[in-house]
């Protein structure tokens, strides 16, 4: 086994076209309880834009290797770690902020955190799950407690985390809403959507008014839609919100319905995984890839998140861009775009 391997480091904060480098740094070695793991593929999220850029600067120290989303396969085992054995395949959604990310060949991890990669999925479908589909379940199920019958506005349907939030929605048995562009109508509403409205063509609000409120409201896009949910909400819906709030938002709306409000960081857990896992097993849910590239493109995985490549003539994909981790024995590196 290598004694060091590549990773993509972040050397500065800023663009994403100058603040990535490629380093080959020492291999961790799996402590008491952790796994090490081989990374096949790992994700870009929001989160490791803002990263990127400096708005958690305090919480990273520069150079660093960041990034949260893994499959691959275990190496080595430390003492203690007798859930897995050396050959199976897992995944799981690293701790944010807290040691080494998943920009890199391997990776060590509390055995705690991991599930066995669902057979149905490949390692890039499954590390495109991770972040996003943890993040999904625990807003709607843990949070937000959705039932069957009741209705849930996804805002950003389109996206990573609405993607995955209509499915699981629709597999809980909910009656789905969500917001998208006209061009991405039929998109959401194949996932499970049962109505899908054009929030760039006009006002949203009344749409869903028209049908009598929603019961839950998932923000996964910011801006004024937290401040909006009590004008789409019912008597005792609940909000839960995934986004960053920058600027203080008027909520006095909100005691006139009753609503219960949920502010969502995300938190790495094998039974979201494992939960993850039955509803993909039982076919209830399907990972949407945009795009998958290298882990050496990293800095054009960061861009085609944030919206594309004027030059290129592209825009931001569906769903989740995937980094697949090239190793030397693996061949040629897998470079695949997906036209939006």
């Amino acid at each position: 086994m290598p004694t060091s391997m590549r990773v993509m480091e972040l050397v500065r904060f800023g663009d994403a076209d100058t603040a990535f480098a490629a380093r080959e740094l020492p291999r961790p070695d799996p402590g008491p309880g952790q796994l090490l793991v081989r990374v096949r593929a790992t994700s870009v999220n929001p989160l490791d834009l803002q990263t990127r850029r400096g708005d958690y600067r305090d919480q990273v120290a520069l150079p660093a290797v960041i990034g949260n989303d893994v499959s691959g396969v275990v190496v080595e085992t430390g003492p203690g770690a007798d859930d897995f054995q050396p050959g199976d395949e897992v995944w799981y959604l690293a701790p944010v902020f807290a040691g080494q990310g998943t920009y890199a060949e391997f990776h060590v991890v509390d055995q705690a955190l991991v599930a066995r990669k669902p057979a149905r999925l490949s390692h890039v479908e499954a590390a495109g799950l991770a972040l996003v589909g943890v993040t999904a379940w625990e807003a709607l199920v843990e949070r937000a407690g959705v039932r069957a019958g009741e209705r849930v506005l996804v805002h950003g349907g389109a996206g990573g985390v609405g993607s995955v939030a209509v499915q699981v929605a629709s597999a809980l048995g909910a009656e789905v809403v969500t917001t998208a562009r006209a061009r991405d109508h039929e998109f959401v509403t194949g996932l499970g959507a049962d109505l899908a409205i054009d929030f760039s063509a006009g006002d949203y609000v009344p749409q869903v008014r028209a049908l009598g409120g929603v019961d839950v409201v998932l923000d996964t896009v910011g801006g004024d839609t937290l401040a909006r949910s009590p004008e789409v909400l019912a008597d005792r819906g609940r909000v839960v919100s995934i986004v960053d709030i920058p600027e203080p938002q008027n909520l006095l709306a909100a005691w006139g319905v009753n609503a219960t409000y949920h502010f969502l960081f995300v938190s790495p857990g094998r039974a979201k995984l494992a939960a993850l896992g039955r509803l993909v097993d039982q076919g209830g849910l399907r990972p949407v890839i945009g795009a998958v590239l290298p882990l050496a493109d990293i800095a054009q995985a960061h861009a085609l998140l944030e919206g594309g490549s004027a030059g290129e003539g592209r825009r931001r994909p569906r769903g989740k861009i995937a980094v697949a981790v090239h190793h030397p024995l693996d061949g040629p590196p897998h470079r695949t775009t997906t036209s939006p």
